[in-house]
């Protein structure tokens, strides 16, 4: 396995065992079994490694959650279904929930969280216009309260919701009225 391979899977170990800051270079390096000049050539800083570990595992859960937006029909049921599996792979993946919930240190929560995580959600949700099922003028909303609303499932789980299923009629009930006609 190459050394940058080996520094992104000891970062996530890291983050997942620690939190944030549990990450440091010194810590990267040692849990790596590299030293801390190979971690420095191969990213800069530890907002480099933390956000390249991050991005990484972000596309290889985004690909899982892609399979099941094919079959959806409607712009609603898109989003409701891009909700429930983004869950289901944070689920699968622990290190996510350290990742997305906050926590002092963490990169994920500064201010421009939201400015990082729109032009992900507008690769997974731009398809419902060019499967006619909204328009561009109502993406960015769509994207808005897709994003909100799915990291506050996740950062807050409840039993009422606890199920895909009851989260996927919880989401339909209150999302079909307040997108109207893209639903």
């Amino acid at each position: 396995m190459r050394s940058q391979q080996k520094i992104l899977n000891a970062t996530l170990r890291l983050i997942e065992g620690g939190g944030f800051e549990a990450v440091n270079m010194a810590a990267i390096a040692h849990e790596a079994g590299v030293s801390r000049q190979t971690v420095y050539s191969n990213f800069g800083s530890r907002e480099e490694v933390v956000s390249r570990a991050m991005s990484d595992l972000t596309v290889e859960m985004l690909s899982g959650i892609k399979a099941r937006l094919d079959a959806v029909e409607s712009a609603c049921e898109y989003v409701v279904e891009f909700i429930v599996a983004s869950r289901a792979e944070v689920r699968a993946h622990p290190v996510l929930t350290t990742l997305l919930l906050a926590e002092r240190g963490d990169p994920v929560f500064s201010a421009e969280m939201m400015d990082r995580a729109k032009p992900v959600a507008h690769e997974f949700l731009s398809p419902i216009v060019e499967r006619g099922l909204a328009t561009e003028e109502e993406l960015d909303g769509v994207i808005e309260i897709s994003v909100r609303l799915g990291l506050s499932v996740i950062a807050f789980d409840s039993k009422s919701i606890h199920s895909d299923d009851d989260l996927r009629t919880f989401l339909t009930r209150w999302l079909q009225p307040a997108m109207g006609s893209t639903a």
